[in-house]
């Protein structure tokens, strides 16, 4: 089957030699910034992904999906049927329960503040990875009665204290003597830190085991609440709403969309702007070719003139530009989607590889907690970029190609 002659005469001004190298200069220059504009735009947005994704899972680790606390903070009723209550719908994995309270812990002449949560160390690796994050020490060694006590990495570095030294607990609840409230004193062993790499937790967390928070904060057999794991942690809001119809208890439910929204919320929106700021970058790139077809349309108006003579439409004479301009635009948008796709899947190589050539560390391991620059390439976000990229050149091309079609035959070929 025949192509259409627009087309066939679009492709071939594209690829044809012109008597004005400038205009194919521009148009060159046109392709290439599409092309850096759309591959910038693949890069950035898959970075702050892994961005997005490196947060989520460091909070996941010591954060549970779903998390069920008692009103004034005790649950009056049994952990182990709540438990059960919650592992009646289907995607529930696994509970755990807590005990979590504030406290001071003193050693020597330093004093500070920290959140306690007294903990089942079995149960606890099936609603968080804390295992995963112990620098040095074990998790295990949180023994009932032992009471030994696991630190964030940075609440032991100002406290001082290594594994196997001994730290004083200060509980809020006092004890009532004839002499008046004395505050209830407890010595714990540090018998491990951890390192999740979120300042929240490594300078304000404690672990204890379970047991010994229900005798320092005098609980008896109660605890703060249960944590939950889900099997898809996208779903946790869903599946909290849905648990607030099987739990018989009064309860808070709530997700870690909730408890951590700000975090992730600050992330989307510098994702968004960085998408609206990178695609202007693309606008400007996309409408150089309003420059490249207006430039020509004058170099072929003798061309279109010939056409029209011959019985050309308007909107054939437009046609034949548009598939010019489009055509540029679509190859500066595959180089750009080439070049962005395989930048996100290998920047793992390519910045450490400009680091060692610049002689720089662009994340420092001193200043930030994530040090290597992630990235979780999403092919939503590469075909949202190369829509809109596309769009942006065809409404570029409109403005020429009308030009085109508005050329008089008798005035372009007076002086031919």
């Amino acid at each position: 089957m025949a192509l259409p002659y627009e087309l066939l005469i679009g492709l071939r001004y594209t690829r044809a030699k012109r008597r004005n190298h400038f205009i194919s200069f521009i148009s060159l220059i046109s392709m290439l910034g599409i092309g850096l504009g759309v591959a910038a735009l693949i890069v950035v947005l898959s970075v702050m992904n892994g961005f997005q994704k490196e947060l989520r899972t460091r909070i996941l680790g010591v954060a549970s999906h779903i998390q069920i606390t008692g009103i004034n903070g005790e649950l009056t009723t049994d952990w182990e049927s709540i438990a059960a209550q919650a592992a009646t719908h289907p995607e529930v994995r696994a509970a755990a329960p807590f005990v979590q309270s504030q406290a001071m812990f003193t050693v020597d002449n330093g004093v500070r503040g920290a959140l306690v949560r007294g903990i089942l160390p079995d149960y606890e690796d099936r609603v968080a990875d804390f295992r995963k994050t112990i620098k040095s020490g074990s998790l295990d060694a949180l023994q009932p009665g032992s009471f030994g006590v696991v630190l964030g990495a940075d609440l032991a570095r100002m406290l001082g204290v290594f594994v196997g030294d001994k730290v004083t607990l200060i509980a809020p609840q006092g004890t009532v003597t004839p002499a008046g409230v004395v505050p209830r004193l407890k010595t714990f062993t540090v018998v491990g830190i951890f390192e999740v790499g979120m300042y929240e937790y490594d300078s304000g967390l404690a672990l204890i085991h379970l047991n010994d928070a229900q005798k320092l904060y005098q609980m008896d057999d109660r605890v703060s609440g249960v944590r939950l794991k889900v099997d898809d942690l996208f779903r946790a809001p869903r599946i909290a709403r849905e648990l607030a119809g099987k739990i018989d208890a009064n309860a808070w439910i709530s997700d870690w969309t909730k408890s951590h929204a700000n975090f992730f919320r600050a992330v989307q929106i510098e994702k968004n702007m960085m998408f609206i700021i990178l695609s202007l970058i693309v606008a400007v790139a996309a409408f150089n070719l309003v420059s490249t077809l207006v430039m020509a349309v004058t170099d072929k108006q003798a061309d279109i003139a010939i056409l029209r003579t011959l019985g050309a439409r308007p909107l054939s004479i437009m046609a034949v530009f548009v598939v010019q301009g489009a055509l540029v635009g679509f190859i500066g948008l595959g180089l750009g989607i080439a070049g962005g796709v395989a930048l996100a899947l290998n920047i793992d190589v390519v910045v450490p590889f400009i680091e060692r050539v610049l002689g720089i560390h662009f994340l420092s391991k001193e200043v930030y907690y994530i040090s290597d620059l992630p990235s979780d390439l999403q092919w939503g976000d590469v075909w949202g970029v190369t829509v809109i990229a596309f769009v942006l050149a065809l409404l570029a091309t409109l403005y020429p190609s009308w030009r085109a079609s508005r050329v008089n035959p008798a005035e372009a070929l007076r002086y031919e």
